[in-house]
């Protein structure tokens, strides 16, 4: 049930989530979760590439759309952004991987 990079927050979050399903649920809900979560540590590349010249991949990868399209024109907000996203890395991937959980939680319950 590890998977790389993962948090003690998100293993927590992950334990909760499946708690209330089947083994072949589990199995399913795995499967998808797996597929969709974001490793903190790409997430920590993707910031620091906002360094050399393109800020925002860490939004994009996390679904924040509108915020990596105003990161990528304004230079991560002069470099103050990327540098709080540098900081706070770990709790972005958090927050995009409880969201997943969330939506491969109600996908493994529609199954057998």
């Amino acid at each position: 049930m590890m998977f790389d990079g993962m948090t003690p927050e998100e293993f927590s979050f992950v334990q909760q989530a499946t708690a209330a399903l089947t083994e072949n649920q589990q199995r399913y809900f795995m499967g998808v979760y797996a597929s969709k979560r974001r490793n903190p540590q790409d997430i920590l590349l993707a910031t620091l590439a906002g360094f050399l010249g393109v800020s925002g991949i860490q939004r994009f990868l996390t679904d924040q759309i509108g915020m990596g399209i105003v990161y990528f024109f304004t230079a991560g907000f002069c470099f103050i952004g990327t540098i709080v996203d540098l900081i706070n890395y770990k709790g972005i991937a958090n927050e995009y991987n409880q969201k997943m959980a969330f939506e491969s939680f109600n996908i493994a319950k529609m199954t057998n």
